[in-house]
């Protein structure tokens, strides 16, 4: 063409009649091929000609054209050209010019009533904000945005949320600065249920990925308690039956689960199950199901982030491989499958089918064959010998999903196991009944067994059922099972109890219903079931009151409550034999009441604590023998007696007295946890019970309740004291009971042998360095930083003896699977290092590097590539607290950190890039080291 005529038309183009330039961008949207490319050569030459003038033209016809295509073409178009690349073309233009965009951007935002139109010019303005806000090019922006959050109009707040996500992608760290701000929109916008559905999911959008731009922990810990809003915004929508807004939440906690699995951690249990209450929804559609199934798989294979989360809540695994078992069984009996000459033929298979084959496959390599096999070998046996093909069908394929998964070694063990279970019992162990069929086969008096076992059968199905589940079905099996708590017969009594019990713990306040019908019969076994051969029934009445009074409130209770607690009193000072099972579930009985009455709890425990501190202090009763004598440890047949040979040494340990101390201690640490700054009166005595207990190797559990009830100590105490109810005493019996604490805490980290209970200590000792840290001297100092050293140089240790272990000629998938697990462990101990080093640098700041200055030839190893990325990632995070909190004193570490932090900028692992990108200080640091 030419050049004069182009030019020509160019001219008319952006020349002042706007006819031309909406013929321009028509063609661009031409679908013939010869008229839209001479309209992309003519756009381009408007780009090389007058960047200024075609700028204001696509902003002019963005805010302003009556047509709709017209306006979404401009929106994609101006995207383009403000997009940082090689067409940039925000620096060509003049001020003027730049300053006009600005405005016609935010006000089209304002204008525009087109969802779809609305979306694309939230997508050109972040585009344009992410390149010029980090410079402070466009200060009108935020204050905008926040007003139009907290308009009136939900299409300004959803717009608003729209960017908020974006800017967080983009350029995060520009909106650290506004974070309580932020944070506060977050929570008000998700906590209002009147708000509009499309603006919440906006909001979680965006709160997601803000979640995911800040590099701290601590940072992220802020917005802990947006996540009940966050997953209301899902289940508000599923009641009000907006599938697709329920899945568009799903798919962004998905993203969530997938890049922050930790910030889910503590409360995982909630949420995992309010995902699986999902799944298990047959009411909703498919995809919403399979979505739900998908975040609990997610967080599974979440494991460089949050190594071994999943594998601690064992209950959530056997329902998520109960629920794809069953879309297994979604399968059509189609002619042409039973003729399918090859196996992949899919004939009569479903979607459900598929997902469920699929999740099977991730959750068997995500969670290794130690913790899938148990759960498999627990469902399988029913499917396997249930007269249905398809339930055949579905437990073939489950065992084939699960040898692929978790390798050879795990397929034989699980039919390994399968076969031992298989047997005569095997409908009783296995039954997969549902509740209707359950209540009939409790009316079979003829045989109080099959009424025991359908009262067991009940207990297992609403073990993990929702109150949703549960409700329809509550009148019939209550009343039912109210019927058998009648029978003469004690094992059907036994079982009706601890049947009760789940049901009423399952459907909580649905139970309230029938209080009053039960209560009764529950007090009168209490109260009349004296008899030794009755001991275990008047236990499991216990078990029921506490769990049904913790289900119906404490309102609904409290008339009940006061009798109750008589009756445990009465036993609590009579001489019970030590063998008597009632000791132990009368301690958890009464810290399921406190749980329950919360501070008015606090009368009873006087009567409460001095039975339970006697149970914690128990010595073990361990008998010591020659191993290579001939006399076996008396009461050897005994099944509460384990015998382990150590050397030359037989020892027998009575573990039923181990179980009892380990309850008790585990109940003290819930009277902490529960009554705050109620407990001060009890905190001597406590500590001084379960402080030596930090070092009781006789028993895990033991061990594991005293370190998680040593910063519950220093909680109450500390609250007691700011609150004035620590009976005069003052800071200095904080610092007392810290010394006590912490060094004893750090003692037993050094002996520990077991790495789990390891990392918990660590995280124990953090929790316990955030509440009183600052009241440490310095020697106390000392004495965890060279403790830190020694966990790091014994984790290396134990990680060099297992990459030995791989080199052995023996060394197989098995092995292969306990040494991923074993790591997995030690990156938890690397994790809770890492944060115990941030707390000590939060709370001493600069004065905590001449410490630091010790650890760094401890620290930079941590940084290098043959490391795990979790152990990089936790060396940039320790780096970034000392940047961040130390300022001025930390430029001096920068000429050594700053090429491990530019090299973590092109780290393989999207998490490690992330943290050294995103550090809010690595701008400060380059700016540092060039005006230097």
């Amino acid at each position: 063409m030419d050049s004069e005529v182009q030019q020509s038309q160019v001219a008319a183009i952006l020349g002042a009649d706007p006819s031309p330039f909406e013929t321009l961008i028509s063609h661009l949207m031409s679908s013939s091929n010869e008229q839209r490319s001479h309209a992309e050569a003519l756009f381009n030459l408007c780009k090389q000609t007058d960047p200024d003038s075609l700028s204001l033209k696509l902003a002019h016809l963005l805010h302003s054209s009556p047509h709709e295509e017209a306006r979404a073409m401009s929106a994609i178009l101006l995207r383009k050209q403000l997009t940082r690349d090689d067409s940039y073309l925000w620096p060509r233009l003049s001020p003027h010019t730049q300053s006009s965009l600005k405005s016609l951007l935010l006000s089209s935002i304002q204008k525009e009533n087109i969802k779809s139109i609305s979306k694309k010019l939230c997508d050109t303005i972040s585009e344009l904000a992410s390149g010029i806000l980090p410079d402070n090019a466009w200060p009108e922006l935020l204050p905008f945005m926040f007003q139009c959050v907290s308009s009136d109009s939900p299409k300004l707040q959803e717009s608003a949320f729209l960017i908020f996500a974006q800017l967080s992608q983009y350029i995060g760290d520009s909106l650290t600065p506004h974070i309580k701000h932020l944070h506060d929109i977050f929570l008000q916008c998700l906590t209002n249920a009147s708000v509009n559905p499309d603006v919440r999911i906006a909001a979680l959008n965006a709160v997601i990925n803000f979640i995911q731009c800040l590099s701290g922990s601590a940072d992220r810990d802020r917005f802990q308690d947006l996540l009940p809003a966050m997953m209301r915004t899902l289940t508000e929508a599923l009641n009000s039956g907006q599938e697709a807004t329920a899945q568009e939440a799903l798919e962004l906690l998905i993203e969530l689960a997938g890049t922050e699995p930790r910030f889910l951690r503590r409360q995982l249990v909630d949420v995992v199950g309010a995902m699986l209450q999902i799944a298990e929804a047959e009411s909703l559609e498919e995809g919403t199901r399979h979505l739900a199934i998908e975040f609990v798989i997610t967080l599974a294979e979440a494991r460089e982030r949050a190594p071994g989360m999943m594998r601690k809540l064992p209950q959530f695994i056997s329902r998520l491989f109960a629920i794809l078992m069953k879309m297994l069984l979604d399968i059509e009996d189609d002619p042409a499958w039973h003729s399918a000459e090859t196996e992949d033929e899919d004939a009569g298979e479903t979607s459900n089918y598929s997902v469920g084959q699929e999740c099977l496959d991730r959750l068997s390599i995500s969670l290794g064959g130690n913790t899938i096999v148990p759960v498999a070998s627990e469902q399988l046996p029913a499917y396997l010998a249930a007269p249905e093909w398809q339930k055949r069908h579905a437990a073939l394929i489950a065992l084939a999903q699960i040898a692929e998964g978790c390798s050879r070694w795990a397929a034989i063990n699980a039919i390994g196991q399968l076969s031992t279970d298989l047997g005569p019992d095997l409908q009783v162990k296995y039954h997969q009944g549902v509740l209707p069929a359950l209540a009939g086969a409790m009316d079979d008096f003829q045989n109080p067994r099959v009424q025991a076992h359908a009262a067991s059968a009940v207990l297992n199905f609403s073990e993990n059922c929702t109150p949703d589940i549960l409700t329809p079905y509550l009148d019939g099996i209550v009343s039912k099972l109210l019927v058998l708590l009648q029978n003469g017969k004690q094992m059907v009594q036994e079982g009706a109890l601890t049947a009760l019990a789940s049901v009423a713990d399952s459907s909580q306040e649905h139970f309230q219903k029938y209080y009053d019908a039960v209560m009764p019969y529950l007090k009168a076994i209490l109260v009349n079931a004296t008899d030794k051969s009755n001991r275990m029934l008047r236990a499991k009445s216990m078990e029921c009151i506490s769990l049904v009074g913790m289900a119906v409130g404490k309102e609904k209770f409290r008339a009940d409550a006061k009798q109750v607690m008589e009756v445990l009193m009465s036993l609590q000072v009579s001489q019970m034999e030590t063998d008597d099972p009632t000791t132990s579930y009368m301690l958890q009985a009464w810290a399921r009441l406190c749980k329950c009455l919360g501070q008015d709890f606090l009368p009873y425990m006087e009567f409460v604590m001095p039975p339970l501190l006697q149970s914690a202090s128990l010595k073990p009763d361990v008998t010591i023998t020659s191993a290579d004598s001939d006399n076996e440890i008396e009461d050897s047949d005994d099944e509460s007696m384990e015998t382990i040979t150590l050397g030359d040494k037989r020892i027998g340990i009575k573990t039923s007295v181990l179980e009892e101390k380990a309850t008790a201690c585990n109940m003290l640490c819930c009277y902490a946890d529960e009554l705050k700054e109620g407990f001060f009166p009890w905190i001597d005595q406590v500590a001084g019970t379960l402080v030596p207990l930090l070092k009781f190797y006789f028993h895990e559990e033991v061990r594991k309740a005293a370190v998680s009830a040593m910063p519950e100590l220093l909680r109450s105490a500390k609250l007691a004291i700011e609150k004035g109810q620590s009976r005069g005493r003052d800071v200095t019996y904080l610092k007392f009971l810290t010394d006590s604490i912490i060094p004893a805490l750090v003692e037993a980290l050094h002996k520990e042998p077991d790495t789990e209970i390891c990392a918990s200590m660590l995280d124990s000792l953090n929790e316990c360095l955030q509440i009183s840290g600052m009241l440490l001297d310095e020697s106390q100092v000392r004495s965890i930083v060279d403790e830190i050293k020694q966990v790091i140089t014994a984790s290396s240790s134990r990680k060099r003896e297992r990459a030995e272990r791989t080199r052995a000629e023996d060394f197989d998938a098995e092995e292969g699977e306990l040494i991923k697990e074993e790591n997995e462990q030690e990156e938890e101990v690397f994790d809770q290092v890492g944060e115990i080093l941030g707390t000590l640098i939060k709370t001493f700041k600069a004065n905590f590097l001449p410490f630091f200055d010790e650890l760094s030839s401890y620290l930079t190893p941590m940084w290098g590539r043959d490391k795990t990325p979790e152990e990089r990632r936790i060396a940039i995070c320790i780096f970034d607290d000392v940047a961040e909190q130390c300022r001025e004193a930390a430029v001096k570490y920068y000429d050594t950190y700053l090429p491990f932090l530019l090299e973590a900028c092109n780290d393989e692992t999207p998490d490690v890039r992330q943290v050294s990108i995103r550090h809010p200080l690595f701008v400060d640091i380059l700016n540092t080291i060039f005006i230097a």
